[in-house]
């Protein structure tokens, strides 16, 4: 038998947000049973290194830019469901430096528990967004569902020579993030009933803010590596970059943006399961200073749904890289740490 609808979308589903992924360990072993074979020369970036889209080239200027992703709700809000779910989406465009196209909608509804209106509103949300990224949704694909589930296709275009992958760090290169953490946490606590008004208008504010300065930092030579932080927390997309790069992420943990609320709600050990499936995916080659405790592995590894850019450039185009997400309204944006010798991910 279905579940009624009581009024709160999160009730209809097991996770929200990029806290449904399925856990990195089994995602690997996953992929491992059909590797990528033959693959063509004009195919840039697929699935090596979990980039954020898969880029083919269509000429000497131009390659088309491919991304989904799609999730069940992490709000109550229908509307605020929808723009969350299409900024997390284009965000992967944005992370490689692409300049966002159109959109296609994937929507998956339980038809005989939500009413339309509710429906619609999820849609409306969706578009709304991709109204502010300059694009249009073209179509897409809709499903009769058992949970609640929303997402885009979103297509893009970027200069082969400007695009951005998440393996080009090197030595001495300044570790960026644009937006602070703690997403996750707030989602859980918004599900326990927590949250405060304030913290859920930050949470609100944050997933709905489109990774724009993206395209402008692909156009400098000194950023040599972009992504943004979701489901994998700041350490799994720290350790992804750091294996493609073939180096270590040096990070200092007093240097990282967070949310206070969320710091509060996860030393009260409020966070989300996924943090734990996460640090058992790859907590072996994360090094932790001593004195690290646990609440703080739980934020360092706390899926972050529309998170903010990871960013790695040269240290004398620091400051240019800061400014120009000042200007873009990511005012907590921080050098975290560097890039040196070595593998793995190093907390201090």
């Amino acid at each position: 038998m279905a579940t009624p609808y009581n009024g709160r979308l999160t009730s209809l589903s097991h996770g929200g947000g990029c806290g449904c992924k399925i856990a990195p360990g089994i995602l690997s072993d996953i992929l491992k049973a059909s590797p990528m074979r033959n693959l063509p020369t004009a195919l840039l970036a697929g699935n090596d290194n979990n980039e954020d889209a898969a880029v083919y080239q269509i000429n000497e200027h131009q390659a088309i830019v491919a991304t989904t992703d799609f999730f069940m709700p992490i709000v109550d809000d229908p509307f605020e469901f929808g723009r969350i779910a299409a900024t997390n989406a284009i965000s992967d465009i944005y992370a490689m430096g692409a300049q966002p196209l159109f959109a296609l909608a994937l929507l998956g509804m339980p038809i005989q528990v939500l009413p339309l209106e509710v429906i619609q509103q999820v849609t409306a949300g969706g578009e709304s967004v991709c109204n502010d990224a300059g694009i249009m949704i073209a179509g897409g694909h809709s499903i009769d569902t058992v949970e609640p589930i929303y997402g885009l296709v979103a297509i893009g275009i970027v200069d082969p020579k400007k695009l951005k992958r998440n393996n080009g760090a090197q030595v001495g290169d300044s570790i960026i993030l644009s937006k602070p953490l703690g997403v996750g946490i707030l989602s859980a606590a918004l599900k326990k009933g927590v949250l405060s008004d304030a913290g859920y208008q930050e949470m609100i504010d944050l997933t709905t803010k489109l990774n724009r300065p993206g395209i402008t930092l692909s156009k400098l030579e000194g950023v040599h590596a972009l992504t943004d932080v979701t489901g994998f927390g700041l350490a799994g997309h720290l350790l992804e970059m750091a294996r493609g790069s073939n180096l270590k992420a040096q990070i200092q943990w007093d240097a990282i943006p967070m949310l206070q609320e969320a710091v509060e709600h996860v030393k009260a050990d409020i966070f989300t399961g996924a943090s734990t499936r996460n640090w058992a995916g790859y907590g072996n080659e994360i090094a932790l200073a001593k004195n690290i405790e646990l609440w703080q592995q739980n934020l360092l590894t706390d899926p972050q749904t529309s998170g903010g850019l990871l960013i790695s450039c040269a240290p004398e185009q620091e400051a240019e890289v800061l400014s120009i997400l000042k200007l873009g309204d990511f005012s907590n944006a921080q050098k975290i740490g560097q890039f040196e010798a070595g593998s793995g991910v190093s907390i201090n």
